[in-house]
């Protein structure tokens, strides 16, 4: 048995911003997936992940009390005595959507009256659906906006406007240029949590507040605006101040190895580095004009192309 399969997502823009009601802009990443399958045989890896689900199923039983969604509890707990598990490419901890696959999937295959990509996807419907994938991820994170879940179940870029404004948004069609999106592997794995802690102290902090109200939130919007419109040039500019606020400002989440690299980028505008998720690890995202010339830069690490402009 094997179920319909649930992609990893990059959050090209918004990133912490999005927890402060800012903008945001995710895109489905094909590349890896995850898929529910059974086995009466499990390997030590999908031993693992039916242990897991066993605990996300006493997680969900409890979150019942909810009005907002139900499940078929009882058929989730028969298939993972089965040998349920969740068999995923998705890497953990690299800040592209491991668990919010899970999630999605676990919906689509147990929840009563589901909302699905074929329904007329209101802003209402959205909302409710991110409110409900916010309470069933909050399981792996301890806090979570529901929109990892989101993007992997509709399977289509997801622009944030705040929090309680979302739409199904498309992008431009990819072109030949030399221009790119790519991750950059930092083969370390990031934790979402202590990355939130990291965040939510420096909040209490007026200058830390000032600087994400006004530089990091200005420069998020300029980013999708110019990226939806096509504006590439323009995209640069502002990826540009994006990557300098946050090497200022968020230095706690970009490992320290890649302190230089990322300085680099900016100094010598071959490539400009952001955060990719929640950073502490995983992948960085990175934009460039010229990947040919950024390859050759940044040849000692691993590089994953993700759009060309």
């Amino acid at each position: 048995m094997r179920g319909p399969l649930f992609y990893a997502k990059i959050l090209l823009f918004g990133e912490y911003g999005i927890i402060k009601d800012s903008k945001g802009l995710a895109i489905p990443y094909n590349v890896y997936q995850g898929a529910l399958k059974k086995s009466k045989v499990l390997s030590e890896a999908a031993k693992q992940s039916n242990n897991n689900l066993e605990r996300f199923y006493n997680y969900l039983l409890n979150l019942e009390a909810q009005d907002l969604v139900s499940f078929r509890l009882d058929e989730f707990k028969a298939d993972i005595d089965c040998g349920m598990y969740f068999d995923s490419s998705i890497p953990q901890g690299y800040g592209v959507g491991s668990s919010g696959a899970l999630v999605a999937s676990i919906y689509d295959k147990y929840a009563n009256d589901k909302i699905t990509v074929l329904d007329n996807l209101t802003r209402e419907k959205l909302l409710k659906l991110k409110s409900i994938f916010s309470l069933m991820e909050s399981f792996f994170h301890g806090k979570s906006s529901g929109l990892d879940p989101l993007n992997s179940y509709l399977s289509i870029p997801i622009l944030i406007n705040s929090k309680d404004n979302l739409e199904a948004t498309g992008i431009p069609s990819q072109r030949e240029g030399k221009g790119a999106v790519f991750l950059l592997d930092s083969q370390m794995i990031g934790e979402t949590a202590p990355m939130i802690t990291i965040f939510m102290n420096k909040m209490k902090n007026e200058g830390f507040r000032k600087m994400l109200n006004e530089d990091f939130a200005k420069h998020t919007d300029a980013c999708i605006e110019d990226f939806l419109n096509g504006n590439a040039k323009s995209l640069f500019e502002n990826v540009k101040l994006l990557s300098k606020v946050v090497l200022d400002n968020f230095k706690p989440m970009i490992p320290k190895a890649f302190h230089k690299i990322w300085k680099n980028g900016i100094e010598s505008n071959a490539y400009y580095l952001k955060l990719c998720g929640s950073g502490g690890g995983g992948y960085i995202l990175g934009f460039t004009e010229d990947f040919d010339q950024a390859k050759i830069l940044l040849k000692d690490y691993k590089l994953e192309l993700v759009y060309r402009f």
